[in-house]
């Protein structure tokens, strides 16, 4: 990792959760709110939500991570009611409250993690999120750590696409092969990154599925959390 002179940061999944899938994270606060699912109608509303706000504006770009998570929720809550569950206001709200929990939790560590890498490079963020990235960061104490923010819904473009991190190679305005990107999906962060010629560190903890990897665009290195990161620069 010598030549690495600029980093670019997925943000869901990598620095909000250590490398646990969203979808594993909600999952299990249904199980803490004692909402009785089977896995796969719950990962049919997880893909409902997710469209649903990938499709349209129900995200606002003054939404704070909190408020985002009510409607996210809302949205699996009331498709999984239409289809035979029967989840009360109480448990949704405990549902939505255990997710945010989980991401202070964890920031407690990730925070720290971020601002020892940001005193050494500059860092870039590319994400695919609802256009309310700034205040997430500012609400998290993040923002003063990322010079530039690509997110998805701002710039029109959607991740695997590696256009989205040509715009974060373009914001570091470095070669490729000095820039490290770190995401949790090999799929949507990992390739992409590797046919651009970035270097890529997949944190793989608790995937939502088994992701194969293309020979052609094989990770840099593998990490299991972002603890492991500071060393691989030593920091």
């Amino acid at each position: 990792m010598n030549s690495i002179k600029g980093i670019i940061f997925d943000y869901g999944g990598t620095i909000d959760t250590n490398g646990i899938h969203w979808g594993e994270v909600i999952e299990e606060q249904y199980r803490r709110a004692a909402v009785s699912i089977d896995k796969a109608l719950f990962r049919q509303a997880y893909v409902h939500g997710e469209r649903t706000l990938a499709k349209t504006p129900i995200i606002k770009p003054a939404d704070t991570f909190r408020t985002l998570l009510e409607k996210k929720i809302a949205l699996q809550v009331q498709w999984l009611n239409e289809n035979g569950c029967t989840i009360s206001d109480e448990q949704e709200k405990s549902i939505a409250s255990g997710c945010y929990r989980k991401v202070t939790d964890t920031l407690q560590t990730t925070l720290g993690i971020i601002e020892r890498i940001a005193a050494r490079y500059p860092l870039v963020l590319v994400t695919n999120f609802y256009g309310n990235m700034p205040v997430v960061l500012e609400e998290f104490g993040l923002s003063s750590y990322f010079h530039t923010i690509v997110e998805s819904s701002v710039v029109g473009l959607r991740k695997p696409d590696p256009a989205l991190f040509a715009l974060g190679v373009k914001a570091l305005d470095l070669p490729t092969e000095n820039i490290l990107v770190v995401g949790d999906s090999y799929k949507k962060d990992i390739y992409p990154a590797r046919t651009l010629g970035c270097k890529a560190v997949w944190l793989k903890n608790v995937c939502w599925e088994e992701e194969p990897v293309a020979p052609e665009a094989t990770p840099t290195a593998v990490i299991s959390t972002l603890e492991e990161l500071p060393a691989m620069l030593a920091l």
